[in-house]
């Protein structure tokens, strides 16, 4: 699902709010929840999971196609993790 459904969805849900609401909502949450992970914090949606931001550190990697060492920098990735409430909803079927 890419965000444009998810706002269809939203406001199919909640017919008494115009689209372009939902879709303002929406880009507010998500805006929210960037801004926290870029400042460090930590967001956690209870029953839903936590997003965070792991370190990797500098490394020395290899290109694939050729062999060479290649030098990689220090970065900073989004990390989710699912919350108890979503991975038994996911597994309930198996």
């Amino acid at each position: 699902m890419i965000k444009s459904e998810l706002v269809q969805v939203v406001a199919d849900q909640n017919p008494h709010l115009y689209q372009r609401d939902v879709e303002h909502i929406i880009n507010a949450i998500l805006d929210t929840i960037t801004e926290a992970l870029a400042n460090g914090d930590r967001v956690e949606l209870r029953g839903f999971g936590a997003f965070s931001v792991k370190n990797r550190p500098a490394r020395v990697g290899r290109n694939p196609r050729t062999g060479t060492s290649v030098s990689v920098t220090e970065k900073y990735v989004p990390f989710f993790k699912t919350g108890k409430e979503m991975r038994e909803r996911l597994n309930a079927g198996a």
